[in-house]
């Protein structure tokens, strides 16, 4: 029996593959069922001919290969140094890790593109940062975020296993991960008394369509590593441009389907948010 998982579309039985369980990492863990991933044109012909009651039958070729040896995974991380306040951090990142039906343009060579130009676009300015700017590119994301993971472990510490003195001094962490589309907004993460602050933030970029300061959580990328330590980590809220219905996880996920105008859109938000964290008096609450 095959757990079959297909990319979203309009079929409503359809599932994200993000959702699909991921199996264990363990050599010596229990088998688990093959899960194979469908395009939504696919997955959508078989759902429409079972609605009709006849049957379809699939011819499965699957072949895997197990690695038993060390694989290693790292992460890139690039800085630009603070002033008075250099002790203190903000953070920025993106997964440049990919599945490998596609070349990975939008999860996430957009992402890590963003936050390279916005970077860029901090030390060209010339403009004082008080704060030290902290860039990192992330591995093994599609693996649960495991570069992030052992990053916060390694450097901030958790309740688990004690906190570090750099856990006091990181300001914020901010995150790009949903595709090619337009920034629209920030999530709180259920901080909101951080709210005003970021609303202020977003305040210049409203001409832009840039106005959403959500209280929600999102999860399934990077800045939930920070999350989950205790730390103020946000993701961005974008337009999905064909991102869960046609790109993420698939062999359309190419060069060809980036959007050279809201990339730079983006750059400039996250630019100008990292900007005023580094700068601001104090550092950003904290959830209680």
């Amino acid at each position: 029996m095959w757990m079959i998982c297909a990319v979203r579309s309009a079929v409503r039985a359809s599932i994200d593959a993000r959702f699909c369980t991921r199996p264990p990492r363990e050599a010596s863990a229990a088998r688990v069922v093959p899960q194979v991933v469908f395009a939504a044109e696919q997955y959508a012909r078989i759902a429409r001919t079972l609605k009709r009651g006849l049957p379809v039958t699939l011819e499965l070729d699957v072949e895997n290969r197990f690695h038993d040896e060390t694989l290693d995974s790292f992460n890139v991380i690039a800085e630009l140094p603070g002033s008075d306040k250099a002790d203190e951090l903000v953070m920025l990142g993106a997964h440049f890790d990919s599945w490998h039906t596609g070349t990975g343009a939008t999860d996430n060579a957009a992402g890590s593109a963003v936050m390279m130009e916005a970077v860029r676009i901090l030390r060209a300015s010339g403009l004082p940062l008080r704060r030290t700017v902290r860039l990192a590119l992330w591995g093994g994301e599609e693996q649960g975020l495991l570069g992030s993971r052992a990053y916060v472990q390694r450097h901030f510490g958790d309740a688990q296993q004690g906190l570090m003195p750099a856990h006091a001094k990181l300001a914020a962490y901010f995150n790009v991960d949903m595709g090619t589309g337009k920034i629209r907004g920030i999530y709180q993460q259920q901080n909101l008394e951080v709210g005003p602050i970021l609303s202020a933030w977003m305040k210049p970029f409203e001409s832009m369509g840039a106005t959403l300061v959500s209280p929600r959580n999102t999860g399934s990328t990077d800045h939930i590593s920070f999350d989950r330590a205790g730390l103020p980590g946000f993701d961005f809220v974008q337009d999905p441009i064909e991102y869960y219905s046609r790109t993420h996880h698939t062999n359309q996920d190419v060069f060809d389907r980036l959007l050279e105008d809201d990339l730079k859109h983006n750059a400039v938000i996250v630019a100008s948010f990292v900007y005023h964290a580094a700068n601001r008096d104090e550092m950003l609450p904290r959830k209680n």
